[in-house]
């Protein structure tokens, strides 16, 4: 369980980046870091957190960051994945400590958080954690080319894709969709698309609480026409990191989505294996919705994609396949063979190439996804 950690040698620099609460008036950017440090105070992470004045684009407030000696301790080159094992944190039994997790992985972070009120970083903070709940209780079975969901809550066109049945609630009709413990069955999805039902329905519960004139829309547009691929990204998601100036390739913050690339260019021919779109769960565990109960570590899933190149094989009709049974015995034995993991990671923790380039890039994306603002004042989660 997690205990307040001794900061008697702290020092008071403050790390990068980490989280940034503006707000257009002088008096309610007061109150939202009053509000800011009650809340860090209950968690016990009050007393490692440092304040500075902020100012940007006109914009007026406070940063809010881990101090540097025990962000460079618990998170050494900013990797997120041992926080739990250093703080000895179990947010699996305890919901207290998966919120630790997700604060101290943004008050650390090489980059800005941004909220324009501490309601918006709690609803940041609560989708997070509803993604990885979601998250671990997701399994599906994984196709390429054929779908299907359950046909009591959802029904099915090329025009608008699968959309909610009149009278349904959207968060059910996920659950539904993605979750045996409600359903009793798995239903066909890509990794892709698995990630959108996940992170919409976290969405979804907080816009319930926080937003209900948004939520209704959001249940509306449903009924009408799915959200996907591209568009689904621009309406849902902020992209944080870049090519230019790539994330480090340890950080994550529970709830994040991000993507895995294969980086050998005859395998990523085929459908479905051109990468692999994960969430991360925190505690160094991504999702694996396939083998329920069996979260990927970063090792295991870069070991697997690698041997992607491995598996393939021609049909009848001289289309590549994928044997999955290739692919997780050479998975296996590798990873019981620490050279011949540690050779696989060589090649593959190197960030990936730019779209379209395969050279010397590895499987590692130099960004993050996360969900937009979602309160009536401030939200830019804009519907189509």
């Amino acid at each position: 369980m997690y205990s307040t950690p001794d900061t008697r040698h702290l020092h008071a620099a403050a790390t990068p980046g980490g989280i940034v609460l503006y707000s257009a008036s002088q008096q309610q950017c007061e109150r939202d870091l009053e509000l800011t440090l009650h809340y860090l105070d209950s968690l016990g992470l009050r007393d490692i957190v440092r304040i500075a004045a902020h100012s940007a684009a006109g914009r007026h407030g406070n940063r809010l960051c881990l101090a540097a000696t025990y962000a460079q301790w618990c998170a050494p080159g900013y990797n997120t994945l041992q926080l739990c094992h250093q703080l000895d944190l179990d947010p699996h039994a305890m919901p207290q400590d998966r919120q630790r997790e997700i604060l101290l992985a943004m008050l650390l972070g090489p980059v800005t958080f941004e909220f324009p009120s501490h309601a918006e970083l709690m609803s940041a903070v609560r989708m997070r954690q509803h993604i990885v709940e979601a998250g671990y209780k997701t399994s599906m079975d994984f196709h390429t080319e054929e779908a299907d969901r359950p046909t009591e809550y959802w029904s099915y066109s090329e025009d608008t894709g699968f959309i909610l049945k009149p009278g349904k609630s959207l968060i059910t009709a996920l659950q539904m969709a993605t979750q045996p413990e409600h359903s009793g069955r798995l239903y066909a999805f890509s990794c892709y698309r698995a990630t959108e039902y996940v992170i919409l329905l976290g969405v979804a519960q907080e816009l319930a609480i926080s937003n209900p004139s948004l939520f209704s829309r959001l249940q509306d547009q449903w009924q009408a026409r799915a959200i996907m691929s591209g568009k689904f990204h621009d309406t849902f998601l902020r992209e944080y990191g870049s090519m230019e100036q790539p994330l480090p390739p340890h950080y994550y913050v529970p709830g994040d989505r991000l993507w895995f690339r294969n980086p050998d260019e005859p395998s990523s021919d085929v459908t479905g294996y051109e990468g692999s779109w994960v969430l991360y769960l925190g505690n160094g565990e991504f999702t694996n919705f396939w083998q329920h109960g069996k979260p990927y570590s970063l090792t295991r899933k870069c070991v697997e994609i690698y041997h992607w190149r491995n598996g393939t094989w021609r049909d009848s009709t001289g289309t590549l396949q994928m044997n999955e049974d290739i692919v997780n015995e050479l998975t296996e034995r590798d990873l019981n063979d620490p050279q011949a993991t540690a050779r696989i990671l060589e090649c593959m923790m190197r960030y990936r190439d730019p779209s379209g380039t395969y050279r010397d890039g590895g499987c590692i994306d130099t960004t993050r996804e996360q969900p937009r603002w979602v309160h009536p004042e401030t939200s830019d989660l804009l519907l189509p």
